[in-house]
């Protein structure tokens, strides 16, 4: 796999985040306050792809916006196949 895939699978993997959080109708200092400790400059810089996020941060980005783990993986799985 080269590099532009990976690229590729990021941008996806960052659009979906931003996409829930829309979703959810919280902007990044409403979606921060509810992640223990972050500041919306935390979710600035992962949505620009300046910070990457482990699993364990994803899920907690997702419960805080409503969604379980497992339904945006669904979301993100499907993306990839488009």
């Amino acid at each position: 796999m080269g590099r532009k895939h990976w690229d590729t699978r990021r941008e996806r993997l960052r659009g979906l985040l931003r996409t829930i959080r829309e979703e959810a109708g919280l902007t990044q200092a409403e979606l921060a306050d509810r992640l223990p400790g972050k500041m919306q400059s935390y979710v600035s810089k992962y949505e620009r792809g300046e910070r990457k996020l482990d699993l364990v941060e994803v899920d907690e980005v997702c419960r805080a916006c409503g969604l379980d783990l497992s339904a945006f993986a669904r979301r993100y799985d499907s993306l990839s196949k488009t």
